[in-house]
């Protein structure tokens, strides 16, 4: 697992506070790996979900730092969704 993938791990645990998420979501990291944000948690790995969010690094690291808003992030172009356009909404008002 890739240190990008370890620190979203922890930054997105931090962020759901010990609670779960109703769903599963995949974040996908370009060229780094995916991680999995589920009922269980944060972990990394490569699981089905029921939405799945793609962006590089750098807009990845903007989000989870508050710098970039997942919906704008998306409405230019920068974080792709595919699935459950519902699960990317609720995820995104936990990361906000």
């Amino acid at each position: 697992m890739s240190d990008i993938v370890s620190a979203a791990v922890s930054a997105l645990s931090e962020k759901l506070g010990g609670d779960g998420f109703d769903g599963v979501a995949k974040f996908e990291i370009e060229g780094e790996g995916s991680l999995i944000i589920d009922a269980d948690g944060v972990r990394a790995g490569d699981d089905d979900a029921d939405v799945t969010l793609s962006a590089d690094v750098d807009t990845f690291q903007q989000i989870l730092a508050g710098d970039l808003n997942p919906t704008a992030a998306f409405m230019s172009g920068k974080l792709s969704v595919d699935g459950d356009m519902g699960a990317a909404m609720k995820l995104a008002s936990v990361l906000a």
